[in-house]
């Protein structure tokens, strides 16, 4: 079973990811991954009763190598016995690695002419040469198990950093952004956004720099996850030391701070907002309320707005509970790495502030983001405007209300989460999609009726009921389209 919930994480984020051509190559060497993925290649089928075809790219066409990923997949062939389970893990497990790695370097020095010692790696999310700041976070997170301390500039640790440190360089440039162009010293040309003109984003951003800036407080959240996570696997410092890492914590928490606001102020005029967005669009989803504001919201909840989900569709109302849970608990968890700090006034203080908000922010949950259903009881609401009004929902994207214990918020086994869990998984949630080949959660990001895998390996994951498991596996090993990949 341990192999199995190995498979359900890794798998979870490729879900996300539109696969591309990332190779470093030329074309005429390696084909274009987005067509070769959509192919069944049937030379080398797998001996179950799905015969699901090998799709990594040839090794040369693979844009990073880790043994220690290699050696996994090698371990794992004698340990799954379902040959097509196996062949999922094998195509998807090392997906990020093979694909999506655009380029991996160093950080030019201030004058433009040398080079530092830090890393730096351009991770994309598949079909846009761009870097998520979530996305890109939770597609190495899959390797957290194999994570080790290392100085190699080839190793897992290495790009681990990499991906830290150029998160740490765009929270600087845009903390209210979520998506950025490559590095200048990958020299990799800058992705042409054509909503850029349709939008209109306050504070404004430069689009050489930004691809996208939507509000998604999840995404401040997976840089400080990462960075714990990084941290406790390797005991590492140094990135959080030696760089820019504090200035980006200073930033962050400036810009949250600006997003805890009521629309209101004290005598009923409008307050200023930290963030504004409004869009030329055909889809609801791609806008907002109130010429940017978005729906009002009350004061003194504790509560971060987000004015995007991490599906980036538009909230509804703008207290997303599971995007300040993740918060909360990254908040917490990183600032364990301020202690661990050679100590001074700034870091000590800044420890302070971020364990207070943390603590704030569960106050805020408590009081507002929860509520009582006819049939469930005691549930966590999706979202919240803190006048009384809930959203009561799930989406398949992280942070969702079903992956809470996931980023250690709570535990699978608390009372409320429980409920929530049972109203996630029914009818009663408008976006539970259900039918012949999958049943899953979805969301308004592809519209009713389509179930998304990645919900079903949540709910795998948070589950410690073996048959519930094997069905998940057994209903997402039939869903493939016999592609052996999502």
């Amino acid at each position: 079973m341990l192999s199995v919930l190995l498979l359900l994480s890794s798998i979870a984020w490729l879900i996300q990811l539109r696969t591309v051509d990332t190779h470093p190559l030329p074309p005429q060497q390696c084909p274009d991954y987005s067509s070769f993925s959509q192919q069944r290649h049937p030379d080398n089928l797998s001996a179950g009763i799905h015969q699901l075809p090998y799709q990594r790219p040839a090794e040369e066409c693979r844009t990073f190598r880790s043994q220690e990923v290699e050696d996994t997949i090698t371990r794992l062939r004698t340990k799954m016995k379902d040959p097509d389970l196996f062949r999922l893990f094998e195509n998807t497990y090392p997906n990020t690695l093979d694909t999506a790695v655009k380029w991996k370097g160093f950080a030019l020095a201030d004058d433009g002419g040398s080079y530092t010692d830090e890393d730096l790696a351009f991770i994309i999310t598949g079909d846009i040469n761009a870097m998520w700041l979530r996305d890109s976070a939770n597609q190495i997170l899959s390797y957290l198990p194999l994570l080790r301390p290392s100085s190699s500039s080839e190793s897992l640790a290495s790009l681990f950093r990499g991906v830290i440190n150029l998160h740490s360089r765009y929270i600087k440039i845009s903390p209210y952004c979520h998506a950025f162009q490559p590095p200048p010293e990958s020299s990799i040309p800058t992705q042409k956004n054509y909503a850029f003109h349709l939008n209109k984003v306050d504070p404004p951003y430069n689009p050489q720099l930004t691809f996208d800036c939507k509000w998604e407080l999840d995404s401040l959240a997976s840089f400080l996850h990462l960075s714990s996570a990084y941290y406790n696997a390797t005991g590492d410092i140094v990135p959080f030391s030696k760089y820019q890492w504090l200035e980006t914590v200073e930033s962050i928490l400036s810009a949250v701070e600006a997003m805890r606001t009521g629309t209101y102020t004290p005598d009923g005029h409008i307050g200023s907002s930290g963030y504004t967005m409004t869009g030329q669009t055909t889809r609801g989803s791609e806008t907002t309320w109130n010429n940017g504001l978005g729906n009002p919201v009350a004061s003194h909840t504790g509560l971060i707005r987000s004015t995007f989900r991490p599906s980036d569709d538009a909230t509804i109302f703008q207290f997303l509970i599971p995007a300040n849970m993740f918060f909360a608990a990254s908040l917490s968890s990183a600032a364990g790495i301020l202690d661990a700090i050679p100590p001074t006034e700034r870091t000590s203080a800044l420890a302070l502030s971020m364990r207070t908000m943390a603590s704030e922010i569960r106050q805020g949950v408590d009081n507002h983001g929860v509520t009582s259903h006819p049939l469930f009881g005691l549930m966590y609401a999706y979202e919240t405007d803190g006048y009384g009004s809930h959203s009561l929902m799930d989406d398949a994207n992280t942070p969702s209300l079903l992956s809470i214990p996931l980023f250690g918020y709570t535990d699978v086994n608390h009372a409320v989460y429980r409920n929530t869990r049972r109203f996630v998984l029914s009818e009663s949630n408008p976006y539970w999609m259900f039918g012949e080949v999958l049943s899953a959660v979805g969301g308004p990001h592809v519209g009713p009726g389509r179930a998304w895998p990645l919900a079903s390996i949540i709910q795998g994951l948070t589950s410690d009921d073996d048959g519930e498991i094997r069905g998940v596996v057994g209903a997402l090993l039939g869903s493939t389209d016999g592609l052996g990949m999502f």
